[in-house]
């Protein structure tokens, strides 16, 4: 996406003026009054997951989140940018990204990963991350962990697991 086609989408989606209701949100995910959707993206990919050690359980394993590898694209199904890391980190395609750091977790359905709210560092690069102060992520199918048996015997072994999830880009008004 050329810089002309990302003014283009981000005019359009400043003109609109609901573009995203929080309603029927967790109260802890929700974005604070004084910020706008800056962008709406579907992230669709898969999250690594390994069979390790479980923190201050000896001899115990458990399935820890490794990273996610998404591709975002708008509400047109045209890629915009990738989700990877860790860290969390949103890339649009003009080059401009950002990280950000979790504020709040809320269940979704069963089997798929919980609603949340991220708090995003400075953008780095100019684009369509410029500005973005948070990001929420909503409308999730799968993406947890894997339901096939972490043990001893096959500490190490990595799976990767399917996901879908809504991510809603927010900047100050």
């Amino acid at each position: 996406m050329n810089a002309k086609q990302l003014i283009c989408l981000a005019a359009l989606l400043t003109a609109t003026p609901a573009a995203f209701a929080q309603t029927g949100l967790p109260d802890s995910i929700k974005v604070p009054d004084g910020h706008k959707v800056a962008l709406e993206t579907t992230g669709v990919g898969e999250i690594t997951y390994e069979c390790r050690d479980k923190a201050n359980a000896a001899g115990q394993v458990e399935w820890v989140f490794v990273g996610p590898k998404a591709v975002l694209s708008d509400r047109s199904g045209k890629q915009v940018g990738t989700y990877f890391g860790p860290p969390a980190t949103w890339q649009a395609k003009d080059g401009s990204k950002v990280t950000g750091t979790q504020l709040a977790v809320a269940p979704s359905s069963p089997g798929n990963l919980p609603y949340q709210l991220v708090k995003a560092n400075p953008a780095e690069g100019k684009g369509a991350m410029s500005g973005v102060s948070y990001i929420q992520r909503v409308a999730l199918k799968g993406g947890v962990a894997p339901s096939a048996e972490c043990t001893v015997a096959n500490k190490g072994k990595q799976e990767v697991v399917k996901y879908q999830a809504d991510y809603i880009f927010w900047a100050a008004r």
